[in-house]
Order: C-alpha cells, then sequence, then structure tokens
C-alpha cells in the first residue's frame, strides 16, 4: 500500500515539474524584453541567466539572432546592456561561463542553397525553385532570407535550431501584430518536437514580460496549433 502511495505521489510530482529547462525559460525572459526595449528589467533577466548558467557566448548569439526579426537598434541595445552586466559581474567577482566561440563554417555549396535546405529542414516542406507570395513579389528578399537568416544565422552552432526557434518566437510576441510569422514559427517549434506542455509553459514564461492583448495573440494561435 505504501509502495502504491508512493508511485501516485511520484506521479502527481512529474505532473507539475517543469518541462522547459531554466536555460530556455531564460532565453525566452531575455528576447522578449530585448525585442521589447525593456533594458530596465532585461539587466537583471541577464544576471540570473548568467548565475544559473547561460555561457556569454550563447547570451551574444541570441543578441545576434534576434536582430533578424526586431532589427539593429534593439539588438545593439541588447549587446550594450550585456556588456554592461558582463563588465559589472566581472568587477564584483561574480560567475561569468564564457563559453565557446562559433564554429567556422566550411561549405562548397552556396549560402542560398544552404538556405534552402535549413529552411526546409525546419519546416518540412522540401525546397523549390519557384517563388510565390511575397516572395514572387520581391525576389531579392527572398534571397536575403535564404543567404543571410537561414544560411549565415541558422548554420551558426552554439546555439540549437530549437533554442534558436525560442528566441525567434518570443520576439515575434513580443513585438505584436504578426501572427502569420508566429503561427509559422511555433509551428517549426512543433516539428522540432516541442512537447504541448513545453508550449504551454513557454506562454507561462512570455506572461512575465508581454501585455494581456499580445498573450491573448499567442495563447489563441496557440491553441490552434495544438488541435492541429
Amino acid at each position: 500500500m505504501k509502495r502504491v502511495c508512493l508511485f501516485l505521489l511520484l506521479c502527481q510530482c512529474a505532473c507539475f515539474a517543469q518541462v522547459l529547462s531554466p536555460k530556455e525559460k531564460n532565453i525566452i525572459l531575455i528576447s522578449s524584453l530585448t525585442a521589447s526595449g525593456d533594458l530596465q528589467r532585461l539587466k537583471p533577466a541577464l544576471h540570473k541567466a548568467l548565475e544559473e548558467g547561460l555561457t556569454l557566448s550563447e547570451a551574444k548569439e541570441i543578441m545576434i539572432h534576434l536582430y533578424a526579426y526586431c532589427g539593429f537598434p534593439r539588438a545593439i541595445r541588447g549587446l550594450q546592456t550585456l556588456m554592461e552586466v558582463t563588465d559589472q559581474r566581472g568587477k564584483e567577482g561574480m560567475k561569468i561561463t564564457y563559453g565557446r566561440e562559433v564554429s567556422q563554417i566550411f561549405s562548397s555549396d552556396t549560402k542560398y542553397n544552404r538556405g534552402k535546405e535549413n529552411l526546409a529542414k525546419l519546416t518540412g516542406i522540401p525546397p523549390s525553385s519557384v517563388l510565390s507570395g511575397y516572395a514572387a513579389f520581391a525576389p531579392t528578399i527572398d534571397v536575403f532570407l535564404k543567404e543571410h537568416l537561414f544560411s549565415d544565422l541558422f548554420d551558426r552552432d552554439v546555439l540549437t535550431y530549437k533554442e534558436r526557434e525560442w528566441v525567434t518566437v518570443s520576439v515575434i510576441a513580443a513585438i505584436g501584430k504578426a501572427e502569420p510569422m508566429l503561427r509559422s514559427h511555433l509551428g517549426i517549434c512543433r516539428r522540432l518536437g516541442v512537447s504541448a506542455g513545453e508550449m504551454k509553459e513557454y506562454v507561462s514564461t512570455l506572461s512575465k514580460t508581454i501585455g494581456k492583448k499580445k498573450l491573448k495573440s499567442v495563447n489563441q494561435i496557440l491553441k490552434e496549433i495544438l488541435k492541429e
């Protein structure tokens, strides 16, 4: 009887266990605060993330990746805040794990083709040579997306595809009014193996940094994706 009760207790604990790692939660918080330009809250969030084991290299990479979704001004202000935090932690002898630098990329293929392949891996949709939608309307942006975003950025290591998507969806949710892109990238998260539980905890974590209106939009899209 005691063993049965213990088993049931363990099952209950498992149900309430966190499904996102501290690192993933910190990525979500840092990305959304940077995209929102909330530097006052970003500073303690960076301190907490570095204290909990996020490497300085990973923190830099988050800022580099998110510029593609919220622009250089927000990303550079995020990097400047990270510099302030790093300087303070260095002077006060606080924990900083520097981590490894980004590996050099060696490939005989073009950046455009590498970007097409990376996009196909993310979406599960085979690459096509026929452009449609906004890409057909303005082919130059298709080149920039493939060569830079999906090649220059997604070819970099340090952060995994899954971690880069946490950055992406957090930024898009924070800036708001980009529901089609948010839907697309939440779908990519599911394809990369993010569970329903992780998705729900993502929303819970995000609720600390964005307003109710934006959060409502994220919840609605997430419900539709989970039904699909």
